[in-house]
């Protein structure tokens, strides 16, 4: 038998990468992310963190320990342009900083952004400082949620929510009944309805949302995504889901 040998030729350049940090009971995030991104230029590879339910403020720091082993699993030993850290209220509870450094333990000089520090941009962008809040939370991961927002000098008209202590039945809420609810929110108070939590099927109704209410609509997927696109400098064109996307 003969043996031929052939020289490989490898790409010189990749897309951006984004490695996206997940929780490991989340059932939408990664459909929103390709939503967006489909057809673009973008690499996106995601990995699952655990959880711990029900949701409390110390579960939510506990699950930030495992990020940098999280974070070497993708893509091991290769660069990633930006990480997205998957979850809006344990960013809060364990801090932004802890979570950039935890990243960069696994992948050094890599840009990091997360749901709640998103909404901040965002809000930031769009010049908002006072809005309504909707999330699906108990009361003691909503007074997180409020002293944050406060923290960065955004008033709070009003806060609604669904007192959900697991993350997998927040998962699990339908999207018409989500529509439903949200379209009733009074923000004649407001500027802008940010929806708090990666797990709510957001993203899809924001538009038809926008539009009813006549108001800035913002989700932690939507602001995440917004940002993330803006850390890896893409330029591509976004319609279809909120006003965000052309700020």
């Amino acid at each position: 038998m003969k043996l031929n040998k052939i020289e490989p030729k490898f790409i010189k350049k990749n897309n951006p990468r984004i490695g996206l940090i997940t929780l490991a009971s989340d059932f939408r995030i990664e459909k929103d992310f390709n939503d967006i991104i489909y057809g673009k230029d973008i690499d996106l590879y995601s990995n699952r963190i655990n959880c711990y339910n029900p949701l409390t403020n110390e579960t939510l720091k506990k699950m930030a320990d495992d990020i940098p082993e999280v974070t070497k699993n993708i893509l091991p030993d290769q660069k990633l342009d930006c990480v997205a850290y998957g979850c809006t209220s344990g960013t809060i509870a364990a801090g932004y900083q802890s979570i950039y450094e935890k990243v960069n333990l696994a992948k050094p000089n890599t840009k990091v952004t997360t749901p709640i520090t998103s909404a901040i941009n965002a809000l930031k962008t769009l010049k908002i400082n006072k809005v309504s809040i909707f999330t699906p939370y108990t009361d003691e991961i909503n007074q997180s949620v409020i002293n944050y927002f406060k923290n960065e000098k955004i008033e709070i008209s009003e806060l609604s929510y669904f007192d959900i202590a697991s993350d997998l039945d927040i998962g699990k809420v339908d999207p018409q009944h989500l529509f439903d609810v949200l379209v009733k929110q009074d923000l004649s108070n407001s500027d802008a309805l940010f929806v708090s939590c990666t797990a709510l099927p957001v993203l899809s109704i924001i538009n038809d949302i926008e539009k009813k209410l006549g108001k800035v609509i913002l989700s932690s997927n939507q602001t995440l995504i917004w940002d993330t696109l803006k850390q890896i400098d893409n330029q591509n064109k976004v319609d279809g889901y909120g006003v965000l996307f052309n700020s």
